[in-house]
C-alpha cells in the first residue's frame, strides 16, 4: 500500500523557516520523482517543487518559491524533504508529497504564516 506521511509544519513568523518531510512507503522510493504540494485556504493543490527520482535528481521549483524553498531527497530514507525559508503569509496552507502516478495522498502538514 502506498502512503505518504508528511510533517514538520508550524507556525511562524513572516522571514521564518521550516523544515517539512515525508516518508513515503509501499514502492521503490528511489525510482520515483516526488513533488511537494500547496493547498492554500479555500484553494486547491498547487505544484510547488520537484525533485528527479536517483541521487542528484533534478529539481524544479514553482516561481513564487524559487530562491526560498529547496526541495530534496534521501533514497536511503525513503523521505523527500522541503526546506523553506523566508516565508511569507501567502506560503500559508497544507502541504503534500506526492509520487506520480499514485493517486494517494498523505493528511499533509500545515503552515501558517503570520506576525
Amino acid at each position: 500500500e502506498v502512503q505518504f506521511v508528511e510533517s514538520g509544519g508550524g507556525s511562524v513568523q513572516p522571514g521564518g523557516s521550516l523544515l517539512l518531510s515525508c516518508v513515503a512507503s509501499g514502492f521503490p522510493f528511489s525510482a520515483y520523482t516526488m513533488k511537494w504540494y500547496h493547498q492554500a485556504p479555500g484553494k486547491g493543490r498547487e505544484l510547488v517543487a520537484v525533485v528527479a527520482q536517483g541521487s542528484g535528481g533534478g529539481t524544479y521549483y514553482v516561481d513564487s518559491v524559487k530562491g526560498r524553498f529547496t526541495i530534496s531527497r534521501d533514497n536511503a530514507k525513503n523521505t523527500v524533504y522541503l526546506q523553506m525559508n523566508n516565508l511569507r503569509p501567502e506560503d500559508t496552507g497544507v502541504y503534500y508529497c506526492n509520487a506520480p502516478p499514485f493517486a494517494t495522498w498523505g493528511q499533509g502538514t500545515q503552515v501558517t504564516v503570520s506576525s
